[in-house]
């Protein structure tokens, strides 16, 4: 059975190995139809303590490694703002093509 794997934003760091990760999740009222977010916080273990507060991450289930702890970090997942992507647009083809 594959493990299940989730993207969230680290909530406290103040454990040792461990961290607290809030997962958002988008769902449908059954009702009214409204798109409503539930949040859960999962404790994730964290080997070297490297993932800071505020950070966004990847977890990964895995087995239980204490009462409360059956998830692990995977990697800190990177926002793409700010990032420039150049496009491959010929500019003189487009402008010649208007008259």
């Amino acid at each position: 059975m594959p493990k299940r794997i989730l993207v969230g934003t680290i909530t406290s760091d103040k454990m040792d190995k461990s961290v607290t990760v809030l997962v958002e999740r988008k769902v449908k009222h059954p009702l009214y139809g409204k798109i409503i977010r539930r949040s859960k916080k999962y404790h994730a273990h964290d080997e070297n303590n490297t993932h800071k507060m505020g950070e966004t991450v990847r977890i990964e289930e895995t087995k239980p490694i204490s009462k409360t702890k059956t998830w692990r970090v995977l990697d800190t997942v990177q926002a793409s703002k700010g990032v420039a992507v150049e496009a491959d647009i010929d500019v003189e083809a487009a402008a010649g093509s208007t008259t």
